[in-house]
């Protein structure tokens, strides 16, 4: 059965989370600016980030305490850029809005653009001066409110988690290409190095609403890394750089990608081949979610490999199984009747199983020539669930082996776990991995898990909060980078709230 694109394969069940939601898993535009670029009337526009720290957390307060001071008109402006308070009203500040008072546009660019971070970090993000002066009162008092994120920095490594197939939906990333012009731009430069192996023009195919098309597995792989290298190139022209990357199933192709494995080029021939392939074997594989562990599975798979196999081990007590249908259902009821719940998933074909075999040497001949490189960026596959060596991925045979092999997720969070990441984020078009990452990590450790994207929610204002959880973990972010190319100008605000540094200068792309 041919999947919908805006369908979710796991609601009314008791699976944890989104488990069953997965059925199996050169060149970086510049300038952002969340200010300037039309927005479609049902999308949320992005949000200003106000960007706060300080050394101790009572520096932070009253650093919240004297910007909702200021913005509200009742604070004194530093116009000398020493700390000294301008009583003479003759301060050249945005007065916009409340008089004597800077614009929070203005406001938070001057916060972003500030020289350093400290330990101690907050970030409101806003729609206007009430929300400001409403945040800002409450971070001044200790307390939470909407569109805060308060926190101290951690130890631990950033991994970014590309999410695989079955996160589709139609027009996903429309609102960030409205929103961000660097997202618009490097996503439209992977739909022209996509639409030359594809039967219609990629973006054509997302924007037109018809989730059976999107469903085609020809169109769903090439959209979901169209999507996630857009994102990608997003986060990486606001400085946030991954210690260590992973993907799932088709996401380990952007991730690679990202890595620099692979050029944009042939990254995006191998995912348009490899869907192809797929979308032109016969009908009539399936795939089932199971609440058990891939080794309570195996006795059920003994003398069934050859139409059936563990397509996805998605969780200590979480996998897929995928082949013939008459086998799988086989094993389903069988399953069943020792307790175990089980679910069919609505896809087209049985991914990561023997069904898969019969594309494998057109597969390998395909992408023959491509050209690997060794990554630049750590990565962990999931392939084996361990961190690849340097020529791991770089050749023809790991991509296919990629298509047949179980999609080992589970094995793949214990490694990121093992060597220190505490903050993963997820970078695709719903929180997939997010959600089903939670149950591969040790209870009780500090860890964060954060979408970019999440279905059903305002884009925008979601990549940002995740953002600013990431940033007051400790992660880089150049929050400048958001307002370039905007009609805004920093406000001159007092030295206590901006540090007299050298503002950051805007972070170099990485080589392509």
């Amino acid at each position: 059965m041919t999947r919908s694109a805006g369908s979710r394969t796991a609601d009314d069940l008791e699976f944890p989370d989104d488990t069953a939601r997965q059925a199996s898993m050169d060149h970086a535009p510049s300038g952002a600016t969340t200010l300037e670029r039309p927005v479609p009337p049902e999308a949320a526009a992005a949000p200003l980030p106000l960007v706060l720290s300080a050394d101790t957390e009572e520096g932070l307060r009253a650093r919240a305490a004297a910007l909702c001071d200021l913005l509200a008109g009742t604070g004194t402006k530093d116009t000398t850029g020493t700390g000294t308070k301008d009583t003479t009203g003759t301060g050249a500040a945005d007065t916009t809005g409340t008089a004597g008072a800077p614009d929070p546009a203005s406001a938070a660019l001057a916060l972003a653009s500030r020289g350093g971070d400290g330990p101690h970090r907050a970030v409101l993000l806003v729609t206007g001066r009430d929300d400001a002066l409403s945040g800002l009162n409450a971070l001044a008092a200790g307390e939470a409110a909407p569109g805060l994120t308060t926190g101290t920095v951690q130890d631990g490594a950033l991994a970014f988690l590309f999410t695989g197939q079955g996160a589709q939906r139609p027009r996903m990333g429309a609102e960030l290409r409205a929103a961000f012009p660097v997202f618009a731009e490097a996503f439209d430069e992977v739909c022209h190095v996509l639409d030359p192996h594809l039967p219609r023009p990629l973006r054509e195919v997302i924007d037109s609403g018809d989730a059976d098309l999107l469903s085609r597995t020809e169109y769903t792989q090439p959209a979901t890394f169209a999507v996630e290298v857009a994102l990608y190139w997003l986060l990486e022209s606001w400085g946030v750089r991954p210690d260590v990357l992973a993907g799932h199933s088709i996401g380990e192709i952007a991730a690679a990608h990202a890595a620099g494995v692979l050029s944009l080029q042939d990254a995006a021939r191998l995912v348009a081949v490899r869907g192809r392939l797929m979308q032109a074997l016969p009908a009539g594989g399936v795939m089932t979610a199971a609440l058990a562990s891939a080794a309570d599975v195996a006795p059920y798979l003994e003398g069934r490999t050859a139409t059936a196999g563990i397509a996805a081990v998605n969780g200590p007590a979480s996998v897929v199984l995928a082949g013939a249908e008459r086998t799988v259902g086989e094993i389903a009821a069988e399953l069943a009747a020792a307790g175990r719940k089980t679910r069919g998933l609505p896809v087209s074909h049985a991914f990561h199983s023997p069904l898969m075999e019969p594309v494998l040497d057109d597969f390998r001949a395909a992408v023959a020539d491509i050209t690997f490189h060794s990554p630049r960026i750590p990565v962990v596959s999931t392939v084996t669930g361990l961190p690849v060596s340097p020529d791991e991925m770089c050749t023809p045979g790991y991509w296919v082996d990629h298509i047949r092999a179980t999609v080992r997720f589970a094995d793949a969070m214990a490694t990121l776990e093992a060597r220190g990441t505490t903050t993963y984020l997820e970078v695709g078009p719903d929180a997939i991995l997010t959600s089903m990452g939670k149950s591969c990590l040790t209870p009780g450790r500090p860890a964060a898990l954060l979408p970019t994207v999440r279905r059903a929610r305002p884009e925008a204002p979601t990549l940002l909060a995740s953002l600013a959880q990431a940033y007051v973990r400790g992660a880089h972010v150049a929050w400048h980078a958001c307002f370039a190319g905007a009609s805004v100008r920093p406000a001159e605000l007092p030295a206590h709230l901006v540090p007299a540094e050298t503002p950051l200068a805007p972070p170099a792309p990485l080589e392509k």
